[in-house]
């Protein structure tokens, strides 16, 4: 541990860049092992506050037309209310469960206000300053169990991971997401600055 970061091991993951249909070989994918994960130091398990983590690959991947970088925003930078954003995983379709879609979906969805999202009828206070909400007002639509850790897309920027939420499309509880912007000079030090220090090799 250094400066504050936690540094793990990951053996048994591996990314893979390009992919669409996950029981599928397309040859359009590309696969790396990591090098180190390293979770935000302020992560805290139990509320998920900055629940996110970056991943240093051991070889970089190819940029081509299947696989392309997604720009983040500024530091600090939100997302109004009522803008409408992109969210896509592999997760399930329903709270329920049942089988887990083999092919990419993705489904758009209003950012909520925090003071919505916190309101007594919601999260009743839960949703710090590093979360964003995202639904409608009617459900149907979210993200679900598997989608942990995808992109929430608005404006072609990635302003929010899948994090955390209460059941799937229920009307009362939108989806939470990491607010990405809150976490910009952390990332960009963490690539680019001492703390590379923290990607230590291993066999």
């Amino acid at each position: 541990m250094q400066h504050g970061f936690l540094c793990f091991r990951a053996e048994q993951m591996m990314i893979v860049a390009g992919d669409y249909k996950v029981n599928i070989f397309e040859g359009t994918e590309q696969y790396a092992k990591p090098r180190i994960l390293v979770i935000h130091p302020l992560y805290n398990r139990s509320t998920n506050n900055a629940d996110i983590m970056l991943i240093k690959l051991r070889a970089p991947m190819v940029l081509n037309k299947y696989v392309s970088l997604a720009p983040l925003p500024r530091q600090g930078t939100g997302v109004a209310e009522g803008h409408v954003c992109r969210v896509s995983g592999w997760g399930y379709n329903s709270l329920e469960g049942g089988q887990v879609p083999v092919t990419l979906r993705t489904v758009t969805v209003p950012i909520v206000s925090t003071a919505r999202c916190n309101s007594s009828d919601s999260f009743n206070g839960n949703i710090t300053a590093n979360m964003i909400c995202a639904g409608y007002n009617t459900g149907g639509k979210d993200a679900c169990k598997g989608d942990s850790g995808g992109p929430l897309v608005c404006d072609r920027r990635v302003y929010g991971v899948v994090s955390w939420g209460n059941g799937c499309g229920d009307a009362k509880f939108p989806g939470v997401y990491t607010a990405v912007s809150r976490f910009r000079r952390w990332i960009d030090q963490t690539i680019y600055g001492s703390y590379l220090r923290c990607f230590k090799p291993w066999k």
